[in-house]
C-alpha cells in the first residue's frame, strides 16, 4: 500500500489504502474495508482480520521507512480488542515510538466511525538493509 510499490496480496485482500505517510515523524494513516467475508458467526469482523490490518499498519510504517531493498517482519504483535467492529470502512494509524536501525517500536489504532474497535504494539525488524 505504499506509495511506488504494487501492492502486495494481503493489502488488497483487506481493502487497504493509504491517506498519509510521513516517514520523518514515522507516522502513517490507512484505512481497510471489512467485508461479510471477514464476519465470524455473530457478525462483527473476526479477530483474526483485524489483527492482520493492525499487522499491515505496524509493518507497512517500519518499511516505508527502511532503506531501498529491504523488507520487514514482525517479531511481536500485541493486540487488544475494544469495541466491536461491523462490516465497512475502519481508520488506521500507525506510529514508530522507539527503536533503532535495525529493531523498531510500533503502535497502531483501528477506528470506526470515531470509535477505537483495537490497538496494536509491534516489534518488527528490518531485514536486507537498515532503517532511515
Amino acid at each position: 500500500m505504499l506509495p511506488g510499490r504494487p501492492a502486495p496480496p494481503i493489502a488488497t485482500l483487506l481493502g487497504a489504502r493509504l491517506l498519509a505517510l510521513d516517514t520523518t515523524a514515522g507516522t502513517l494513516a490507512a484505512e481497510y474495508e471489512a467485508t461479510a467475508a471477514f464476519l465470524n458467526p455473530a457478525g462483527t469482523v473476526q479477530g483474526g482480520m483485524l489483527a492482520a490490518m493492525l499487522d499491515d499498519l505496524c509493518a507497512a510504517v517500519v518499511d516505508a521507512r527502511a532503506s531501498e531493498g529491504g523488507g520487514v517482519v514482525t517479531l511481536t504483535l500485541n493486540l487488544s480488542f475494544l469495541a466491536p467492529a461491523r462490516p465497512g470502512r475502519l481508520q488506521g494509524r500507525s506510529a514508530i515510538v522507539g527503536g533503532g536501525r535495525s529493531i523498531c517500536y510500533v503502535e497502531a489504532v483501528l477506528a470506526q466511525a470515531g470509535t477505537e474497535v483495537a490497538r496494536a504494539t509491534a516489534c518488527c525488524r528490518v531485514i536486507g538493509s537498515r532503517a532511515g
